[in-house]
């Protein structure tokens, strides 16, 4: 899609209406709806929708669209956020020592994979800065101790800001963010392998293969304050058997954790998720 788009995401109590009501905003407004999919959860009696539609032709200059539309969303009851195909979001890559994730996300960027700028990697370890260097990437060494985190989280803060980073990746950052901080900053992506909550802390593969387990698997989900249990984006999973050994299940879980993260940053750029009620509805 090269002409640009806007896209809708919204939800709102469920009621009757809603689908002939959204698609007569953009069809009055002379626009051309391209994609359109909605989702009600009876349970919660919400109905949850992404609609997107071209801007060429559309009688309502860019500023004035979400102003129009709050006129409708506000008698609906509804939450909605609305985003523009041309406008590039700008990525921080936060990392430790592991560079699986970082390698493979910076090469679906430079594989034009992702729409979106990486300007930013933020490291609690200096090990990884010859890869941002590599690739051009600016890279700061914020080291994090019980003692200096809140300090040295305001530091991190401020780089945010300067480099007007909209969303953070946390790419195998071994450290755990703060509450406070998710507060101020709370457009986070985080992965992890899918032994959780079984065989949390250090060296869960060795635990996994002492239990013999069957299959290992990979979770990308949002950041919240109550530690790996915001909403889920993205997971999957793989077999493993007893030839298996503790590298083997490494591999495959490091696998994993490459295309999972992926998957749920390009979800996440092209505006395919919605959140509600710590869970996910990912319009694909």
């Amino acid at each position: 899609m090269t002409k640009p788009t806007a896209t809708l995401l919204i939800s709102c109590p469920d009621q009757r209406g809603l689908v002939a009501k959204l698609a007569n905003f953009i069809y009055s407004n002379g626009g051309n709806i391209i994609h359109a999919d909605q989702h009600t959860d009876f349970g919660a009696e919400l109905f949850l929708s992404r609609i997107e539609w071209q801007l060429e032709g559309f009688n309502l200059p860019r500023d004035l669209i979400g102003p129009a539309f709050n006129a409708i969303a506000q008698p609906l009851g509804a939450k909605w956020k609305l985003h523009f195909s041309d406008t590039v979001p700008r990525i921080a890559i936060w990392v430790s020592k592991q560079d699986h994730c970082l390698f493979d996300l910076i090469w679906r960027h430079r594989a034009q994979e992702f729409a979106a700028e990486i300007p930013l990697i933020i490291s609690n370890h200096p090990h990884l800065q010859k890869v941002a260097e590599q690739f051009g990437i600016d890279y700061h060494h914020i080291p994090i101790s019980k003692d200096n985190k809140a300090e040295q989280e305001i530091k991190q803060l401020e780089l945010l800001q300067q480099y007007k980073i909209d969303l953070v990746v946390l790419a195998k950052y071994m450290q755990i963010v703060s509450a406070d901080f998710i507060t101020k900053f709370p457009q986070i992506i985080n992965i992890h392998h899918s032994f959780l909550p079984a065989f949390v802390g250090a060296n869960p593969y060795h635990r996994a293969f002492e239990r013999g387990v069957k299959i290992i698997g990979a979770t990308a989900h949002y950041a919240t304050p109550e530690l790996d249990a915001g909403p889920i984006i993205e997971q999957d999973v793989v077999r493993v058997s007893h030839r298996d050994d503790v590298e083997d299940l490494i591999r495959k879980g490091k696998d994993l954790e490459r295309v999972v993260l992926a998957r749920a940053v390009r979800l996440h750029l092209q505006n395919r998720v919605l959140v509600y009620a710590n869970r996910t509805v990912v319009f694909e």
